[in-house]
């Protein structure tokens, strides 16, 4: 039997170790102890921090595993590279993992390919001409923790009166001594899934975005297909390989996220990795092919994967989310089967504490619809999330 290391076992590590065990594939979960989904559904449980990569390579060669995979989160993907080079394991390499994991690193690598993408500067927490090198750049502007992820420690700023609480922000979610300051591009924000395998790119759905506007954009929803011209589609396809090239991105989902502007796609990230906010799900429904299950597949660098889809089946999704900090007391869900309701998911029961929804891990569940247009699955998604009443106090 087939041995998988899945680093994490949080709501977005569920499907992989549940589609571990529909396969016959022996799970191993790794994570800190908490109230995590995961840890009951996988064969084999090790509470330990998915960033001590050290350790996690020496459980690794323990149990002689096969391969080894994340999904949703770029907090392990460094792990994941260092095992993989390692153990000569199927994945991404420690190289690609360091690169989609700072943000600095992923600016320097665009610039140095040609990869469009937002005019930046490094600045150093501590340097005496902090706001003269942020002067270099055009308001609005967007400060970011390179090594943060879930949309921590990134804020948009409109004036100058604002650098201070963005840099004490920056600082609070990093552990280097910098951050980055990058101007903001006005325009539509859009991402897309793919996946490298082998040196080829498979595929690449681009998708349409909800956001929620708090300190920055926060994904809180998507939807498929992404209805642009096929020049800017086009566009985008060449501005991702470009950018997956110059990242040394290998045997690995990627998640994207770009801005439109005068129908040309800005590179804002790459992640190594499959993307959050039910986008795994959306290119299942979308390609008709079980994503979780060619994501572990190739981890176990199994040969000849056809990432070929042709069912094109519209879908949309959307988070579940409080508006206050609070306890939930009661969970109404007055929607009936219907096949086109892909998944309605809660992360949390009632007596559980929430948060208001600032940032994607404060998501309280989330709802996947899909339909024979994007005008009804998206119709159905407003109909099923308007069935669901969830009280905090």
């Amino acid at each position: 039997m087939k041995k998988i290391m899945i680093l994490g076992a949080g709501i977005y590590q569920v499907p992989l170790i549940q589609t571990a065990k529909r396969l016959g594939i022996y799970s191993i979960a790794v994570s800190i102890p908490g109230n995590y989904p995961g840890f009951a559904y996988a064969d084999k449980v090790y509470y330990e921090n998915t960033t001590d990569w050290e350790k996690i390579l020496e459980i690794a060669k323990e149990e002689k595993i096969d391969g080894i995979v994340t999904a949703g989160t770029d907090v392990a993907v460094i792990t994941i590279g260092k095992v993989c080079d390692a153990l000569g394991l199927c994945g991404l390499s420690c190289r690609g993992a360091t690169i989609a994991t700072n943000k600095l690193l992923m600016k320097e690598v665009y610039e140095k390919h040609g990869v469009r993408t937002a005019k930046y500067r490094k600045i150093a927490f501590d340097a005496p001409d902090v706001y003269e090198k942020i002067d270099e750049l055009s308001l609005p502007l967007i400060f970011k923790a390179v090594d943060s992820s879930g949309s921590r420690g990134i804020t948009r700023v409109n004036r100058r009166e604002e650098f201070a609480g963005a840099i004490a922000l920056a600082k609070k979610y990093t552990k280097k001594d910098y951050f980055i300051v990058e101007e903001f591009i006005e325009g539509e924000e859009f991402g897309a899934q793919a996946f490298v395998y082998q040196g080829k790119v498979q595929f690449i759905m681009p998708h349409g975005d909800y956001v929620f506007h708090g300190d920055t954009g926060v994904p809180i929803g998507h939807f498929v297909p992404y209805e642009l011209d096929e020049a800017v589609i086009e566009d985008a396809k060449e501005q991702l390989r470009m950018a997956i090239e110059a990242m040394e991105l290998d045997n690995c989902a990627i998640n994207a996220d770009f801005i439109l502007k005068d129908n040309k796609t800005y590179v804002l990230e790459i992640g190594g990795r499959s993307g959050a906010t039910c986008l795994a799900e959306s290119v299942s429904i979308y390609y008709g092919f079980d994503y979780y299950e060619k994501i572990l597949r190739a981890a176990l660098g199994e040969q000849d994967l056809d990432f070929t889809g042709d069912a094109k089946v519209p879908n949309a999704s959307h988070l579940l989310m409080s508006d206050r900090d609070g306890v939930i007391r009661s969970i109404v869900n007055r929607n009936e089967e219907n096949p086109d309701i892909y998944e309605i998911l809660f992360d949390h029961e009632v007596g559980e504490r929430v948060e208001k929804f600032r940032i994607g891990p404060h998501r309280i569940g989330h709802v996947v619809t899909k339909g024979e247009t994007l005008e009804k699955a998206v119709e159905l998604l407003h109909e099923a999330m308007g069935k669901i009443q969830i009280e905090v106090e």
